[in-house]
């Protein structure tokens, strides 16, 4: 805790941002500023921005005059609604039918063959209210798209008092014309979106169609479409896109006017494959040179440049390679070279003091273009998902307006003179006219910016009445590059309460338009979004999640570094553990790195079957006292060890590291496993062995269900997940009132012995676990066929399951559970709907993470043949971008295998496909890997799964294509496997994917998003078939395997007649 303490200490004082003894500090000490408020708490942090986003009397009055007279101009124009503002206006993403035309839309401009087209028309097409729409508007586009261009492709005004039901009517075309004719009708309907929103096709449409524009005064800033770089030759291509647009818009013959020159706008992610925190040092050395190419061209054509601000991740590493750039000879003496600020992060106002420092150091001005962010809902998802302590950005839209007008106050200040250049990015009537007001005697250039396609009718008025240059934003590419762009604006403007919306609707009074944010932020009983719970509290009351961190920021990593680094030379040894004694008789054994053999990480005393024996006596004796114990006592116990487990996770993480090879990002994960795993079943376990059920009956009887521990567990846990799989096995037995003998993997009995040693400091009674690292066979052997052994819990290969399953049917005596999570061949579908490269950081992440050593890993990767091309080239260039190495380090993707075992088998396998099967790629194995047990993450095309026997348990993917009419045969050949363990489906048609889903006969399905990282009581994780007997881990019926449940009824009429049946006559006198 004492960490987070010192970090909210370090708070960045906004208040004081104006002080001149503030601004007088060092530029380092902003550098700090902005890596400590990462995710400050919120409402202390809106606390020291509000007094700077505040208006006095005089200038509130001015602001609000000034809002009132710019929206009822805006009112005033004939054509306030412009086409696409209409179309905003009447599929709002929170209709239905505005998600579906949108998703329809963009799919269709991405599907290669028309029977997937097709059935994507009827999925999408069926279900949506489209009779609520038609004609209601009095745009054309509207009326366009939801009639589908009324087959004839021509724009149609339509009749006001048209009558007929859309959604039947879509039927009915659907029947009488097909979806052919529908698909062309929504291509048109497409295109006719995609001129509203792309300001042209290539640079030099674009320059063409921007001239109407520049005659009104208007300049521009052209940003290329496209998603992220995931291969270098993404990358190539974008830089190319780039520097024909400097070249273009260089070379344009626009004569000169008061209006600043066009500009350009980049997005660093597009021009470098792995542009992320982990991969710094490649990104300031290729992304750095590919930046000052861009640069060096740009000057030389006099087009300025600005840097796009992206993910919350990227903040920092962006801005070190701007710092770089800009100091660099390439841009000293320029000003033409700026970057994106997001007012709704809270590091939004040190990263203005930092830039204001490097402005100054060099002399030159920095052009800022304050935008309020487009990223917020990935941000907020992305911080739930790593249970992190806060956000790095505002909950509420009031705190970012806030934010906004804080940043505003600040880049207009005299600090900033000559060193920003403040552009001023926004469609909020409120915050235009806090801009006008507040700049008004300040004397400073400035610029307005504005997106294509939007907000029209507010800056036609704003250019005539001052004498302020506005810049459009505007996207220029192909069509089917518009949607991740259009998404973004709908998810700015699309809803409701956005401003676009409301301004044009002379049903919201001015009054509502002109509310100032910082007076409706503090109305509110809390600062921040109480509907929004913190990232630890997402599961309610019941139970924290588990603590995580954010490896992509500096002010997690540089503590972690450091702690781990403490752990670097360490050296663990494991025992046998019997009765709180370590045993140090057996045979020893040293463990070595399986990424470095000459690194030692410890040694091993292996258990003996005299130790296995007195163990199981110990754990019988034990077992009569816990049973007896109060599940409050026993949950106790497993909550005490999942905060002991967090405080120690930097040593967990090494151990995990060091002895199972395993990336920081997967010790991450790794803990917080263990961790969701005791929270989760010491709630479930409150809930099923505290009180007895009362079950309904006759009068006069009481009847009780409850349920109480059967036994001695034997808990027999695997290498791959040596700390979560090991707590939860044990912490289930445990908790349900059983003792436990537990029997880690060989490989791993390092990390397995720390986390015993945390359980006996947690409380568990040392005659209620027993510890034995050793030889499975040996150990197994000894107890299983013991009667005393009241069930088995086991993870790994299903030969061994089926070992043990074998045993425990031969004893004479009780018939006990077996509960067993097993191996899988897993598939993934993907057809050609899906968006490809979702589709590839997906497979990537389910096929090579952990060096594809997960039971959940993908196999088996089915890929629909019109797209299985452009999908396989993705993928193959997307793996030579893999780091494989040393886990330790932070920018390594993929680790070793486990042992030369593991390593022998996938060389195996890895030859015999190089004989017969098509290889896609091969990622680069450095020189380094030669000490340890590294395989490449490779890529074959073979022709059906039926050719692998068995799984291979690395990082090695089978690609198979398929047709779309054979969907089914794929799912028979997937179910006649035998194995139903995970399965992946992309697809963009509910109905396909929910096809799918129930015929696959597997445990844990996966749409659109990878199929790995199954998270406690979230995804309850397992199988059937070869792949386990259930019941899932993590899920509400796991404990029960654990328990033996009893009845009890008692005559409560044996003594004297019934009571409680007699008073109920008593009470009417």
């Amino acid at each position: 805790m004492d960490g987070n303490r010192r970090r909210g200490a370090q708070m960045f004082n906004a208040s004081k941002v104006l002080e001149p003894a503030f601004q007088e500090q060092p530029k380092s000490f902003f550098w700090q500023a902005i890596t400590a408020n990462y995710a400050v708490d919120e409402t202390r942090y809106l606390n020291e921005l509000i007094p700077l986003a505040q208006s006095d009397a005089s200038e509130h009055r001015d602001v609000t005059e000034t809002a009132t007279s710019l929206i009822r101009k805006v009112r005033e124009q004939d054509d306030s609604v412009h086409m696409v503002d209409a179309l905003l206006q009447e599929y709002s993403l929170d209709t239905e039918e505005g998600i579906l035309l949108m998703c329809l839309a963009e799919a269709l401009m991405r599907i290669p063959d028309k029977y997937t087209a097709d059935a994507l028309i009827q999925d999408k097409l069926s279900d949506a209210d489209w009779k609520k729409h038609v004609g209601r508007s009095e745009s054309t586009l509207v009326n366009a798209s939801t009639w589908g261009l009324l087959l004839t492709g021509r724009v149609v005004k339509m009749d006001k008092r048209l009558d007929g039901s859309p959604s039947s009517i879509w039927k009915r075309l659907i029947k009488r014309s097909g979806e052919p004719v529908i698909r062309s009708a929504m291509y048109q309907a497409m295109a006719i979106m995609g001129k509203q929103f792309v300001l042209g096709r290539d640079i030099d449409e674009a320059l063409r169609n921007a001239r109407e524009y520049r005659d009104l005064g208007y300049t521009y800033s052209f940003d290329m479409l496209g998603e992220a770089a995931m291969t270098r030759g993404d990358a190539d291509r974008y830089l190319k896109d780039y520097m024909d647009a400097i070249e273009s818009v260089g070379n344009d013959t626009y004569p000169d006017s008061r209006a600043p020159a066009p500009s350009i706008s980049i997005k660093l992610s597009a021009l470098h494959p792995r542009y992320e925190a982990s991969q710094e040092e490649r990104v300031l050395e290729e992304l750095y040179a590919t930046v000052i190419d861009l640069l060096t061209f740009a000057q030389e054509k006099k087009v300025s440049i600005t840097i796009d601000a992206e993910e919350m991740d990227r903040l920092e590493i962006s801005l070190k390679l701007f710092e770089k750039a800009f100091t660099s000879p390439v841009a000293k003496g320029w000003g033409g070279f700026g970057l994106v600020i997001q007012a709704y992060s809270k590091r939004a106002l040190p990263v203005l003091c930092w830039l204001t420092k490097l402005a100054r150091q060099q002399g030159d001005e920095i052009p800022i273009r304050l935008v309020k962010g487009a990223y917020w809902d990935t941000e907020i998802k992305i911080c739930q998902q790593l249970g992190l302590e806060g956000y790095p950005v505002f909950t509420r839209k009031e705190a970012t307006d806030t934010s906004y007008l804080a940043c505003l106050r600040y880049l207009l200040s005299d600090y900033t003179e000559g060193a920003l250049y403040p552009q001023l990015a926004s469609h909020n009537a409120h915050t235009v006219s806090s801009v006008l007001t507040m700049a008004r005697n300040k004397g400073r250039r400035i610029e307005f910016q504005r997106l294509h396609g939007m907000g029209d009718a507010l800056y036609n008025s704003i250019l005539e009445d001052n004498n302020l240059p506005v810049r459009i934003y505007a996207p220029v590419g192909a069509h089917k590059d518009l949607l991740p762009y259009l998404v973004r604006r709908l998810l700015e403007n699309g809803a409701n309460s956005s401003f676009v919306h409301r301004l044009v609707d002379a049903a919201t009074p001015i009054e509502a338009l002109v509310q100032n944010p910082v007076q409706e932020l503090q109305g509110y009983d809390s600062l921040p979004n109480d509907r929004i719970p913190l990232p630890v509290d997402i599961f309610g009351n019941e139970r924290r999640n588990s603590k995580g961190m954010n490896i992509h920021v500096a002010a997690h990593l540089d503590p972690l570094l450091n702690h781990l680094g403490q752990w670097a030379k360490t050296r663990w040894e494991a025992t046998p553990v019997i009765g709180g004694e370590k045993r140090r008789d057996g045979a020893r054994s040293d463990i070595h790195a399986p990424y470095d053999r000459s690194q030692h990480v410890g040694q091993v005393y292996w258990a003996t079957e005299a130790q296995a024996e007195e163990a199981l006596a110990v754990a019988t004796e034990g077992f009569v006292s816990w049973r007896e114990r109060p599940v409050e006592y026993r949950a106790a116990c497993l909550e005490r060890y999942a905060e002991l487990m967090e405080a120690n996770m930097q040593e967990l993480m090494a151990i995990c590291c060091r002895e199972a090879g395993k990336t920081m990002q997967d010790g991450i994960d790794e803990v917080r496993e263990a961790v969701d795993f005791c929270r989760y079943y010491a709630l479930q376990g409150r809930s099923r062995f505290g009180k007895a059920v009362a079950l309904p009956g006759p009068t006069g009887e009481s009847n009780e269900l409850y349920m109480e521990g059967r036994g001695v567990f034997l808990c027999i846990s695997p290498w791959n997940f040596p700390l979560a799989i090991f707590t939860g096995q044990v912490m289930a037995a445990l908790v349900a009132g059983n003792s436990v003998i537990a029997k880690p993997a060989e490989q791993t009995s390092l990390v397995a012995q720390r986390a015993f040693e945390l359980m006996l400091e947690a409380g568990f009674p040392p005659d209620v676990i027993q510890f034995l690292p050793g030889d499975g066979a040996t150990i197994g052997g000894k107890l299983t066929p013991d009667p005393r052994i009241a069930g088995v819990a086991f993870t790994g290969s299903t030969q061994v399951a089926h070992i043990l399953s074998r045993t425990l049917a031969q004893r004479e005596g009780a018939i006990v559970p077996l509960i067993a999570e097993t191996g899988g061949q897993n598939a993934m579908i993907v057809d050609s709907s899906a968006l490809p490269e979702q589709v590839v950081r997906d497979v990537i992440q389910s096929a090579f993470a952990s060096a594809g050593q997960r039971c959940s890993a993908l196999r088996v990767l089915y890929i629909q043949k019109e797209v299985a091309d452009r999908t396989e080239s993705l993928l193959a260039g997307a793996m030579q971008e893999l780091t494989v190495g040393n886990p330790e380090r932070h920018s390594t993707d993929v680790g070793p295998v486990i042992d030369q075992e593991a390593w022998d088998s996938l060389k195996a396998h890895l030859t015999e496909l190089g004989k017969h099967a098509r290889l896609v790629s091969r990622a680069p194995l450095p020189e380094a890997c030669r000490g340890g047990y590294f395989v490449p993450p490779s890529a074959y095309v073979i022709s059906s799964i039926n050719e692998l026997n068995d799984e291979h348990f690395g990082p090695v993917l089978h690609i198979v294509r398929y047709t779309a009419e054979k969907l089914d045969d794929v799912i028979d050949e997937i179910n006649a496997a035998g194995y139903g363990l995970t399965l992946g489906i992309h697809s963009r048609s509910e109905s396909t994917a929910a096809y799918i889903e129930r015929r696959v006969k597997v445990g844990n399905t996966y749409v659109n998003r990878n199929q790995i990282g199954a998270v406690v009581g979230v995804q309850p994780f397992g199988g059937r078939g070869l792949s386990g007997t259930g019941p899932k881990a993590g899920g509400p019926h796991y404990l029960l395997r654990f328990a033996t449940e009893r009845t009890r009824t008692i005559n409560t009429t044996a003594v004297g007649g019934n009571a409680s049946l007699l008073s109920l006559g008593i009470e009417k006198v």
